[in-house]
């Protein structure tokens, strides 16, 4: 069965047949396609196509498909050459020659990106619920240990001590971000597109704001040509999963170190990781290296679609085709990238001792002798040369900040004073760090709260 052909001799050859077809991946749309169809049946009895007994026959019939469809041998056999034939041709089984009128002022064009962003609409909402669970998971996390001290990094060299808290709620703000992107587009999939026709608009006075309320959309889109050729609401989605995939990048690779022997910060629980086939002793974060591994899938599913719409013509290009697998593929991998995140942050287990014992035999408090040099009255750049003429110092001599008395302090440098000497202990000179969005321990605790009432404002939306 096709749904074009009067014009055409002979039908298409086995291989354009086989090339062209799409059934084996757009099949997942199949329940947008009929949730597409039934409300396309209310609006062509509106327009006087279907009397309400046939509207109520083809909505009954559809409603009876997608019942059937969750069976093994809905698909067994299909040879049509995409899910809108198939739905069509099981329609027409139920219903007879009544099946022909479902399609009277629809284009197929219009259909696809109906059944797209249904489909789209719903992978969205799973992803969002997603996030916010990790985000969370990371609250969570900086409860076990609030007063859990950890160096801070650039360059990946020991830069300045921070509050485990403060840096879980780093990667809260990033997934925040990730919510907000991933909100925005959802919105602009969020915009009916039927009553477009293939290009010049239907030729059916459908009340297209009666079919966005019936399907749930927030709009509809103004002009038909662009809704044709129109891809940007799959590109926005993929740029916004994208970006958390990058996020869960750099989650994993921060993990992957910090549960590493070399590191010893966090524990992995066994159902997150996985042993060596050889080496009886390892226990591998297997989980963290495949979110990491699967952000460049996510990228180049973004990068096809860009390179599939950049020279495309106006209105419909079969090329167009070629966004479903992107797409199914970067939600597929992104919510499962997701989930995993989520069980590994639930299950971690920090070691406080050992990254306070990093913050406290390394120099991370150079920074806060500075600065607290600076609030005696030495000038910035001389205060810290005299700090970083100390830390070499003491990298000559072994001697930890720890090891210093304030007599000390004071023969290497007369500028010393004793609140220098206070915050060569990491958590003394975070105090000094109370100002918003800093890691100084009363504003971690506020931070972390409003990260919880900001979370619960999400969720209510």
């Amino acid at each position: 069965m096709k749904l074009w052909g009067g014009r055409f001799e002979q039908g298409p050859s086995e291989v354009f047949e086989r090339f062209s077809g799409s059934l084996h991946f757009d099949r997942r749309m199949l329940e947008a396609d009929i949730r597409g169809s039934q409300a396309f049946a209310r609006a062509l009895e509106g327009v006087g196509i279907l009397t309400s007994s046939e509207r109520a026959e083809l909505v009954s019939a559809f409603h009876e498909l997608a019942v059937e469809s969750a069976g093994n041998n809905f698909f067994s056999g299909a040879t049509d050459e995409d899910v809108h034939t198939l739905v069509i041709r099981k329609l027409g089984e139920k219903v007879g020659a009544l099946a022909e009128k479902i399609h009277t002022g629809r284009s197929r064009n219009e259909q696809v990106s109906l059944d797209t962003r249904l489909w789209l609409r719903g992978e969205m909402d799973r992803a969002l619920a997603l996030v916010s669970g990790l985000m969370q998971a990371l609250i969570d996390c900086a409860k076990r240990d609030p007063d859990a001290i950890v160096p801070g990094y650039t360059h990946l060299r020991r830069a300045q001590p921070v509050l485990w808290a403060h840096y879980l709620l780093a990667y809260f703000e990033m997934f925040a971000r990730d919510h907000e992107r991933l909100t925005q587009a959802r919105a602009r999939v969020n915009v009916l597109p039927l009553g477009s026709g293939a290009l010049a608009g239907s030729g059916f006075p459908f009340d297209r704001d009666a079919i966005a309320k019936d399907l749930g959309f927030a709009s509809t889109t103004f002009n038909s040509m662009d809704v044709s050729g129109d891809r940007d609401f799959a590109l926005d989605f993929l740029y916004a999963a994208s970006t958390t995939m990058l996020h869960l990048s750099r989650l994993a690779e921060d993990w992957i170190l910090y549960s590493s022997e070399e590191f010893g910060w966090l524990e992995l629980s066994d159902g997150v990781t996985s042993g060596s086939s050889l080496m009886p002793q390892k226990k591998n974060p297997d989980s963290l290296e495949l979110i990491r591994g699967k952000f460049g899938r996510v990228f180049g599913d973004m990068n096809a679609l860009f390179m599939t719409m950049k020279g495309l013509p106006m209105t419909y290009n079969r090329d167009m085709q070629e966004d479903k697998e992107p797409l199914f593929d970067a939600a597929d991998q992104l919510c499962g990238s997701l989930e995993m995140a989520v069980a590994v942050v639930e299950t971690a287990k920090l070691n406080p001792a050992r990254p306070l014992q990093a913050a406290e035999e390394s120099w991370t408090v150079a920074t806060d002798l500075a600065e607290a040099l600076a609030r005696s009255g030495t000038p910035f750049h001389q205060a810290h040369k005299i700090a970083g003429r100390l830390v070499l110092e003491s990298v000559r001599s072994g001697k930890k900040p720890s090891d210093w008395t304030l007599a000390e302090l004071i023969r290497f440098a007369p500028e010393f004073t004793p609140a220098c000497a206070a915050v060569l202990k990491p958590s003394e000179g975070m105090k000094t760090r109370e100002i918003r969005g800093g890691t100084g321990p009363q504003h971690v605790a506020a931070a972390l709260t409003d990260a919880e009432n900001r979370l619960k404002t999400l969720r209510s939306v």
